[in-house]
This record gives structure tokens, C-alpha cells and sequence, in this order.
């Protein structure tokens, strides 16, 4: 029933606003409009794990990022998660990643981050978007970098990509730390693509001497210096997303880069960033002078 993907879909959101404060099942209940046993088992028939499993990867995996990216003590990422001890994160997230957090923080390595989903209710929407929205173009460069990817087979897109090579990349990606910031997904030029192997790929954006690990079953390639025009929706409601990503098609159609001097340069990727409402919906297109 629709009612039921709905309130999981509610119940995922709430933990999302809320992951660093405790959760309780009577909270999730509250959100749901269903008892706390009904909403428990409704979280598990639609993402394959009970709620506390659910909250609790999600709370290893944002302090896998704070040991990365801000280089605080274990005893505070225990604390903060609300372990009662800090055995018992370590455990934790030995079970979770493979690898002791205190060795983590001293050279984080990729790991399998977990990137939940929400729940899609498939509900029929009669809106479209048809009223004047903006779209932002702005011209950026990029430096020259390495990326490491995920490369599919014949995929062209997100969902083509997925069926291809599963939906966990994201997680490893955004393992990996990003000169720009956050994975991202190109369309890669016939020149960096081996035969057999597919356009559209994910990837994290590296330093140019990056010499670190690459994940196995991942490739690296390096690109060079390169400008780019920056075309940015409006922020979207989440469930609009395909609306959002073709008024972004529409503009680059529309969009001449000759009247600024430029050209479309095929030699280079284009970019896809993770489409998230609160900010829009971005493509990078590449350009040259002309």
C-alpha cells in the first residue's frame, strides 16, 4: 500500500534530520501514525533491516567521516553515537568496515559507506513542473585531477548503471576524500573508455598526485585542466527529481555557448552531481574557446 511506503519514507527522513540525537521507536511510531510495532515492521519489509540496524549504520558511517575529515578522537565519536563504551563503537565498526577506527583516522582507507535510500512510494503525481523556474549558468574550471571510478558495461545512466554494478559505489565514493568536495558521475569521452565498458560511470575526483589505494574492481583515470558551464535548477521536492533533471537537459539543449566566446568541448566528461533537492539539481558541461 502506498500509506505504508509513505510512512517509511517519513520514518527515513526523520532519522536523517535527526541522526545525532536518540531515536526512539515511540518517536518513529509518532512519525509514521502507526504503533511502534507496525512501524518497526514496516521499516524492515522495505529496507531489509529493523530501524535500530538502520540508525545505527548510518550513525558509523557520519562518524567514519568526522574521523576522516575533522580528525577527532575516537572516544568522541563513541560518545557522540552513544556507545556505553569505547569498545564497544570499536567493535562496532570493526564489524561494520573491517578496520579499527583509531587505524582509520591515522590513514583512512576507502570503505563501504552506508548510503540509504529513501523509499519510493510510487505514487501517481499529476503536477508537473511547468512554471517559470530559474536556471542558473555559471562558468568554473576545474583543475586537473585523477578520478577513480566504477566502471559499468553499457550503461548510459543512473538506473542503467545501477542494474549493472549494484547500488553500493556511492558509499565507497564518498569514502574516498574529493578535491571538489563529493563523488560525481560523468559521461566519460570515447578516449577514456576501454572497449567493453560503459559511458556513464560514478567516480571520485582526486588529487593529481593522489598514489593511495584504489579499490579493487576500480580503475583511475586522469584528466586534465578544464572549464566548464555550470547549469543549476532550483532546489526540487525529493519525489521531483526527474522533472528537476530534465529542465537541466532542456537549458544545455537550448543553451549557446557562442554567445560568451565558447564551445562545446566533447573531449572532456560531462559531470552529474548527486541530485538533492535543498540545493537543485547540477550538470557541469565542458567548453572550450573557440
Amino acid at each position: 500500500m502506498n500509506e505504508h511506503a509513505e510512512a517509511v519514507r517519513k520514518m527515513q527522513k526523520y532519522i536523517e534530520e535527526h541522526i545525532d540525537e536518540v531515536i526512539t521507536p515511540a518517536q518513529l511510531a509518532e512519525v509514521s501514525l502507526f504503533s511502534p510495532w507496525y512501524a518497526s515492521r514496516l521499516f524492515a519489509e522495505y529496507t531489509g533491516m529493523t530501524p535500530a540496524r538502520y540508525i545505527r549504520r548510518l550513525k558509523l558511517s557520519r562518524s567514519a567521516l568526522r574521523l576522516r575529515d575533522e580528525k577527532c578522537r575516537v572516544i568522541d565519536a563513541a560518545m557522540d553515537l552513544g556507545f556505553g563504551s569505547v569498545d564497544g563503537y570499536q567493535r562496532a565498526f570493526r564489524s561494520e568496515f573491517g578496520i579499527n577506527p583509531k587505524e582509520y583516522a591515522l590513514s583512512p582507507v576507502p570503505i563501504q559507506l552506508f548510503v540509504p535510500t529513501l523509499t519510493e512510494t510510487n505514487e501517481k503525481r499529476e503536477r508537473i513542473m511547468t512554471d517559470t523556474r530559474t536556471i542558473f549558468v555559471t562558468r568554473i574550471g576545474r583543475p586537473a585531477r585523477k578520478v577513480i571510478i566504477k566502471r559499468g558495461i553499457k550503461a548510459d545512466e543512473y538506473f542503467s548503471y545501477c542494474n549493472e554494478v549494484g547500488c553500493d559505489v556511492w558509499g565507497i565514493l564518498l569514502s574516498i576524500r574529493s578535491v571538489c568536495g563529493e563523488p560525481v558521475c560523468l559521461w566519460l569521452p570515447e578516449k577514456y573508455r576501454p572497449a567493453g565498458t560503459s559511458r556513464y560511470v560514478q567516480g571520485s575526483e582526486v588529487d593529481i598526485n593522489y598514489n593511495g589505494i584504489v579499490p579493487e574492481g576500480y580503475d583511475i583515470i586522469e584528466l586534465p585542466e578544464c572549464e566548464y558551464l555550470m547549469f543549476q535548477g532550483e532546489p526540487f521536492a525529493e519525489e521531483d527529481y526527474a522533472e528537476a533533471i530534465n529542465e537541466i537537459w532542456e537549458a544545455e539543449k537550448r543553451y549557446d555557448p557562442k554567445l560568451i566566446g565558447l564551445e562545446w568541448d566533447n573531449e572532456s566528461p560531462r559531470i552529474q552531481l548527486e541530485p538533492r533537492g535543498e540545493r537543485g539539481y547540477i550538470e557541469l558541461v565542458p567548453v572550450k574557446k573557440q
